[in-house]
């Protein structure tokens, strides 16, 4: 499950549902709902998020947008990694692209007021963009440290690129395959505390605990704890092979699995938390419902920062991307001032110079 900011609107009315549904035999005789008052504003404080989400919009869509254009249009070639991150921006400014559907609901205090098509729709989209990121990043790790540890004197074959492509095909369909039960029991449905609909998932009324647990689980799963460990062992792995002179490539590397980490581990800490509530190994109470309420929706806006840092972390830093976008914004126009021609005769001269022997 890749939890929308709606989602977590309406948490708290789920955990109500869930309490009137189930009951755990070994902690409770009997289950009651309690309502609590929340610390803060609720209001404003959906107005302070909206604001993140509209920031984190705007500063993604103009990270990500330049590197997609470029990636298309230029002979990147040289840069093996190039199929990746084409893909890698294209999931992140997707992902982003949604945020105005879920800013306009929070400004209406949660409700949702599309409708049921759109609310699949959109949290598809979000969901199966959102785990692409993800794995693409991990692929990333992957093929970086086989590249130069395993493979650096290897020409860049038409084998290698069928490959890479393959895998771009599969970390696509993986990703449908992760949202796919989420968003299958996403419904837009009344709200128990206001008027209006609100998009959120409808489980089974047999077991709907056991139902938010396992997607829960699964998203923690499979959005960290088995892709983290990946970025993280496989940029190790390629910091050790860095030549010792080279510290400017070693702290790029190293800050790979920081930004990652710091992210993302937020988000899946405090999941865990509410998963451990869910199956009562945390007792419920209203300080834990105002943290969880709160901690959700802010570790949510920080994880999704992580797609307006990727196009700094995988492209601004890399010599060739910044000269690609110097030529196509500053030289490609030049013509008459003889900038034009200066690049193309340095081209291949700075080419040579920047080969993408390094995990930039």
């Amino acid at each position: 499950m890749s939890l929308t900011s709606n989602d977590l609107t309406e948490l708290m009315e789920l955990w109500e549902e869930l309490n009137l549904t189930a009951a755990d035999h070994h902690n409770l005789s009997h289950v009651e709902t309690v309502l609590c008052s929340g610390a803060i504003s609720h209001g404003a404080f959906l107005h302070v998020l909206s604001v993140l989400y509209v920031f984190i919009f705007l500063v993604g869509v103009a990270a990500n947008a330049p590197v997609v254009w470029l990636n298309l249009r230029s002979d990147r070639n040289r840069q093996e990694t190039h199929l990746y991150i084409l893909n890698l921006a294209v999931a992140d400014l997707c992902v982003v692209a949604t945020l105005p559907v879920w800013v306009a609901s929070l400004l209406q205090g949660g409700q949702w007021p599309f409708g049921e098509a759109v609310c699949k729709l959109s949290h598809l989209v979000f969901s199966v963009n959102l785990f692409s990121s993800i794995f693409f990043l991990s692929c990333m790790s992957v093929d970086r440290y086989l590249s130069i540890r395993l493979l650096a004197d290897a020409p860049i074959s038409r084998r290698k690129k069928l490959l890479r492509r393959l895998v771009c095909v599969l970390v696509w369909l993986l990703a449908l395959a992760a949202s796919a039960p989420d968003t299958y029991f996403l419904q837009a449905v009344k709200s128990l505390h206001h008027e209006g609909a609100v998009c959120r998932p409808v489980y089974p009324p047999g077991n709907p605990r056991d139902w938010m647990v396992g997607v829960q689980l699964s998203f923690i799963i499979l959005g960290f704890a088995v892709p983290f460990p990946v970025i993280a062992v496989f940029y190790l792995l390629l910091a050790g092979a860095v030549p010792p002179s080279s510290d400017r490539e070693r702290c790029v590397i190293l800050a790979y699995i920081v930004v990652f980490l710091v992210c993302w581990l937020p988000l899946h800490a405090v999941l865990v938390l509410d998963t451990l509530s869910l199956l009562h190994v945390l007792p419920f109470s209203c300080q834990l419902e105002n943290f969880l309420d709160v901690a959700l929706h802010l570790t949510q806006c920080l994880s999704l920062v992580h797609c307006c840092v990727n196009p700094v972390l995988y492209n601004v830093l890399n010599r060739n991307y910044n000269y690609d976008l110097m030529k196509a914004f500053i030289f490609r126009y030049s013509t008459r001032t003889g900038l034009a021609r200066l690049v193309h005769a340095s081209e291949s001269e700075y080419s040579a110079g920047t080969m993408d022997n390094m995990p930039m």
